[in-house]
């Protein structure tokens, strides 16, 4: 019986070889993008000079977007999968993080 809280296209065929076929690419692509992703955030938080800030936050859109690209492309060829949210479950986390904005300098001002 099919998991019900999975979220997943069907799965396109691939070959079962030693050697690496098209979804084992896309996914080391994919965790590299990620890797990316969290390394040029780091460093924007840490930049200085604005000109190359710039610039590297050019870079940092660039790579979010082929992550995404990438993301899409394996969900659609049902080689990603998510578990659906219960929705108490999304309930809940709403409420704590809804009683956090208090905490903000500008939190009533959050909606």
């Amino acid at each position: 019986m099919p998991n019900q809280n999975k979220v997943q296209n069907p799965e396109s065929p691939v070959a079962k070889t030693p050697q690496m076929n098209d979804r084992d690419f896309i996914n080391d692509m994919l965790a590299t993008e990620k890797y990316f992703c969290n390394s040029l955030s780091v460093a924007l938080h840490e930049m200085s000079n604005h000109a190359l800030f710039q610039d590297i936050f050019s870079v940092s859109k660039e790579n979010q977007e082929m992550q995404r690209e990438l993301y899409n492309l394996m969900f659609e060829k049902g080689w990603y999968s998510l578990e659906k949210a219960q929705p108490n479950s999304l309930s809940q986390t709403h409420q704590q993080f809804s009683g956090y904005k208090n905490q903000f300098p500008y939190g009533s001002n959050i909606q």
